[in-house]
Parts: structure tokens; C-alpha cells; sequence
């Protein structure tokens, strides 16, 4: 009996596993390693935010006025933003998984620090000091976190779903506080303020073994295929980010790194980046206060209506990356597709000073709604930072970009502290802040040029040599 001509033998057929990369399709591990810096981000978020839903009750019981509180606030970030370029630096020499994951247990043991001030039985000046100093560590070792968020989009991530990433892992701090205000509102209120502090500390802990025993880079992940490194290679993910760093340890000269202070379109990304954080901090610090003491409410009415909002700037931030990156799939350059939502953004957030001339709770919110929506949409700083950042100084550039902005961190608190303690009330506070959402579209609009990623200059050489 004779075979068929038409038919294949089993030797002669094509294995799936031969089939051609450019034919196979990818996979979408790129999404799981997003979410592991989503979750993280979400916890980065909230233990920062301890302070500001304990603050009431932590300034009630170890005798905190206003000024103290906004000095305490601004410890997180007078230490953030000075780690800021060491933290990039520490990111461009040892890679995002060593430092990240270091990072995240050091904060969370940080954390839980501020939960015993009230076993030394200071009060008044003396337990502001104290928490000061814990605060400004807890600064201090989150400085790498969102320069390795940015370092991590860059090498998993092509360019045209850069900046739907970025703004995922940005709106974390919705989630934040969407999750845990009311949580760490009812933890206050039924077991002290202490628990808010032990709780998250230990819960940071736990997520830190879990980094170190799921993530790895692109180019060693068991976890990634062929077709995906191969896709999102080819499509602008820097794959070879990390293999590359461990082969070229070469310092960069002081010459080389000027380049990140002295050109024009990164100063108006700064610009932008300082307005959005000033925006930030108002609502991570002196928000839930404003609700408690401005507007009368009780400290867990603050929890629910403080998440409502936030709810509003997830859904801001996640749109605002979705429609920047569809701006660029339908052909937009990046820079644009970049500066849209961030300048509509912008405009929105700065419509939070009109809390002041309208009387009922109910607007009150629906315009920090608003706000926060409108500050999510521009949440778009940290994909402009993957586009435009030099290859070899990603790590670097992000933290120039970060320790810049996160001087309003350092500001707001502090100036808001003092207009509410001289004032007696949040009216001149929500016009400062309110004035941000101008300046940041003048920075984008104005001093920014068009969006392209910088190629460092070698140092010029010695003409005699």
C-alpha cells in the first residue's frame, strides 16, 4: 500500500518549537513583573502616608503643634530627596533587584520604628526630634524605589506601552490609598496609632523576601519566553540593561553628568515633576487634616472620603499612560503624546483652590475628585524619564529627575504647616498649592522641547595630549 504523496511524515513536520520567533506569539510575563513594582509601589505609598492618617492622634497624644507636624512631615522628604542621585547611582552600579529589594526591607523595619516613639516617654519638641529622625530614614532608604520603578519599565517594556506601565505604578499611590487609609483609619481608632505603623512595617517585610525570590532581570528570568524577550527587544525594551551594566563599570565624569543639570527639556521635565510631587505631598501629608480640621469631619469619615477621591486619580493615572501610549501606536511622536495629558492634567488638579468658596462637604469632594483625577492624568513624568534618559545613566537620570521634584516635598508641608498656624485656616494653603498645576503646564508647555532621549557627549580631550 502506497503513502500519499500529499501527506507529511512525522520527521518532515514542523516542530512548534521551530517555528520562528518573529512568528510566535509573545508573552505577557512582562505584565507579572509589573504588578510585583504595582504592589510594591502600593506599599511604598502607604507607609509613607502613616503619618498623615496618625497624625491627629499622634499629635493629640504626644503633644505635636501644627509647625512640629509639618517639620515631621518633611523629614520623609528632606531624606528622600537627598538620596535621590546616591540611590540612582547605587541602581546604575548594582542593578534594580539588590537595591530595590534592599531598599523595601529597610523602609518597612523603618516603618515600624515610628510605631515605638511612644515607648520613650518624650512628648512636645523632644518626640517631634524623634520622629524626625525616623522619618528621615525611612526617606532616606526609599530614595531608590521609583528610580528602580522607572529602570525596570525600561528594560521590560517597549516604547509604545511605556507609559501605560509607568502610569500604573504611579497610580499605586491611589491604591494606596484606596486600600489602606480606611485600614489604617480603623486600626487609629480601635487599637492605637502604634498598630499603623507595626502592621504595615511587617506586611513591607514579607513583600521583601517575596521580591527577592520571584524577580529576576530579562536576559536570566526563568519565567520570560523567546517570543516576549525577543518582542519587546525589538520594540525599544532595553533587555540588555543590566548585562550591559555588569560588562562596562566605567565612572562617568563630572563633564558627562552636567549634561543631566544644563539641558533645557530635562529642566522642564523637573519643573513639571517638582508641581506634581507639591500636588502629591498636599494630599499624602495634610489632606486627611484638612478633612478632620478643616471641614469637621471625624477621623473615620477622613478614611472613607479620603479614598473616594483617590479613586478618581487610579482611574486618572491609568488613563492618562493608556492614552499617551495610543497617541503613539496611532503615530503621534512621543512628545506629544506625552505633554497632552499631562498638561490637562494639570489644569484639572489646579481646580482644588475653588474648595474655598463653596460650603458643602459633598463639593468639597467631588472637586478633590476632580484634582485627584486630573493630577493621575499627569502622572506621566516617569515615562517621559524612560523615553529621554540616556541609556547609560538611567538610573542616574531618574534620580536627578526624582530629587529635584521631591524638594516640593520638602517645601509643601512645611510652607502649608505654617500658613494653617498663622492663618488659622486651609484657605491660603489650597491657593499655594492650587498655583502648581499652572506652573507644571508652564514647564511642559514653555521650557520643555520636544521629548527625545539625550545622548551624552564624551568628555572633550586635551588638545596638547
Amino acid at each position: 500500500m502506497t503513502t500519499p504523496t500529499s501527506a507529511t511524515s512525522p520527521a518532515q513536520q514542523p516542530s512548534p518549537r521551530a517555528v520562528p520567533v518573529e512568528q510566535a506569539q509573545p508573552g505577557h510575563f512582562r505584565y507579572v513583573v509589573l504588578a510585583m513594582i504595582f504592589l510594591i509601589t502600593v506599599i511604598n505609598y502607604a507607609d509613607r502616608a502613616t503619618m498623615s492618617i496618625a497624625g491627629t492622634e499622634v499629635s493629640r497624644v504626644l503633644g505635636l503643634d501644627p509647625m512640629m507636624l509639618g517639620l515631621v512631615f518633611s523629614a520623609f522628604a528632606w531624606a528622600y530627596a537627598l538620596g535621590q542621585i546616591p540611590g540612582g547611582w547605587l541602581l546604575d552600579r548594582y542593578g534594580a533587584r539588590r537595591v530595590y529589594g534592599c531598599s523595601l526591607l529597610l523602609w518597612s523595619v523603618f516603618t515600624m520604628m515610628q510605631g515605638t516613639v511612644g515607648w520613650f516617654g518624650v512628648t512636645g519638641v523632644y518626640a517631634a526630634m524623634v520622629l524626625f529622625a525616623m522619618r528621615f530614614m525611612l526617606g532616606l532608604v526609599e530614595a531608590p524605589a521609583f528610580p528602580a520603578n522607572s529602570r525596570i519599565v525600561a528594560c521590560w517594556f517597549p516604547t509604545n506601552e511605556r507609559g501605560t506601565a509607568s502610569s500604573l505604578f504611579n497610580s499605586a499611590q491611589y491604591m494606596a490609598v484606596v486600600v489602606f487609609t480606611p485600614l489604617m483609619a480603623w486600626l487609629t481608632h480601635a487599637l492605637g496609632w502604634e498598630h499603623v505603623f507595626v502592621w504595615m512595617g511587617a506586611l513591607g517585610l514579607a513583600i521583601g523576601v517575596g521580591w527577592f525570590v520571584f524577580y529576576k532581570e530579562p536576559h536570566t528570568s526563568p519565567y520570560i519566553g523567546k517570543a516576549e524577550l525577543e518582542h519587546i527587544r525589538a520594540n525599544g525594551a532595553l533587555v540588555d540593561l543590566e548585562q550591559n551594566r555588569r560588562r562596562d563599570r566605567r565612572r562617568f565624569t563630572w563633564q558627562e553628568v552636567r549634561q543631566l543639570f544644563t539641558n533645557r527639556t530635562l529642566w522642564g521635565i523637573y519643573i513639571g515633576q517638582y508641581c506634581i510631587t507639591a500636588l502629591s505631598y498636599f494630599f499624602i501629608t495634610w489632606f486627611p487634616i484638612y478633612l478632620i480640621k478643616g471641614r469637621g469631619m471625624s477621623i473615620m469619615e477622613a478614611g472613607w472620603v479620603a479614598a473616594l477621591p483617590a479613586i478618581c486619580g487610579f482611574s486618572g493615572g491609568v488613563l492618562g499612560g493608556m492614552f499617551s501610549d495610543f497617541l503613539i501606536r496611532r503615530g503621534v511622536h512621543p512628545s506629544p503624546a506625552r505633554k497632552t495629558p499631562f498638561v490637562l492634567g494639570m489644569f484639572m488638579a489646579s481646580m482644588l483652590v475653588w474648595a474655598n468658596v463653596v460650603s458643602s462637604d459633598s463639593a468639597v469632594i467631588a472637586l478633590m475628585a476632580v484634582a485627584f483625577f486630573g493630577k493621575g492624568l499627569s502622572a506621566i513624568g516617569w515615562a517621559v524619564m524612560s523615553d529621554t534618559a540616556p541609556e547609560q545613566m538611567i538610573g542616574l537620570s531618574g534620580g536627578v529627575f526624582n530629587c529635584l521634584g521631591n524638594i516640593a516635598g520638602i517645601i509643601t508641608p512645611v510652607v502649608i504647616g505654617y500658613l494653617v498656624a498663622t492663618t488659622g485656616s486651609f484657605e491660603t494653603a489650597l491657593w499655594f498649592v492650587g498655583a502648581h498645576g499652572l506652573l507644571g503646564m508652564f514647564g511642559y508647555l514653555v521650557v520643555a522641547g520636544k521629548f527625545e532621549r539625550l545622548v551624552i557627549k564624551p568628555p572633550v580631550q586635551d588638545a596638547r595630549q
